[in-house]
């Protein structure tokens, strides 16, 4: 079904969409951008290891957070040409210029201590490490709730459910 596109009036400060469709599930939009021609909501990482997350789409605007890890994955929720509002980790929305981040897909362990990175896509594989919570990690590929990741020099498989990074739908709700 063909939505028809809105009318941008004042400001393309939001994403207009080219074509919409509801998330499974989360009622979750995703649209796809007329600026990048990417979906939104997507992840993308901060390309550098001093980025300054601003209150509005310009260098005019305060920043509000400098972040200081560079692959730190990051939420893109609304874009302008050159802008991307971004949700962080910690669930702060902030503006960052589009040429700060970078498509390489990352992402960032989350839970209490740690968690095991197996051989496997299998609860019971083999362990290959011990991650520990906020770690940034290489993503692969995810299938079925699992994960292929890089780090350290090692690959492996962990559960989606730990990777903040790994489902953007998921994150947008």
């Amino acid at each position: 079904m063909s939505l028809l596109r809105p009318v941008l009036i004042a400001s393309l400060l939001l994403v207009a969409p080219a074509s919409a469709q509801l998330a499974q599930g989360g009622g979750v939009e995703v649209r796809i951008s007329e600026f990048s021609g990417k979906p939104v909501p997507r992840f993308e990482s901060l390309r550098y290891a001093l980025v300054n997350g601003r209150r509005g789409p310009s260098l005019d605007h305060p920043v509000e957070w400098q972040y200081q890890r560079a692959g730190l994955p990051v939420l893109i929720v609304k874009e302008t040409v050159d802008w991307r509002q971004v949700r962080d980790p910690g669930g702060e929305l902030v503006w960052i210029a589009a040429n700060q981040l970078s498509t390489r897909p990352s992402a960032l362990v989350r839970g209490e201590e740690f968690i095991l990175m197996l051989r496997k896509p299998e609860p019971d594989a083999q362990p290959l490490a011990r991650l520990e919570a906020g770690r940034i990690v290489t993503l692969d590929a995810c299938e079925h709730g699992w994960c292929r990741i890089e780090t350290g020099g090692r690959r492996g498989w962990v559960r989606q459910a730990y990777l903040w990074g790994a489902d953007p739908l998921e994150a947008a709700m």
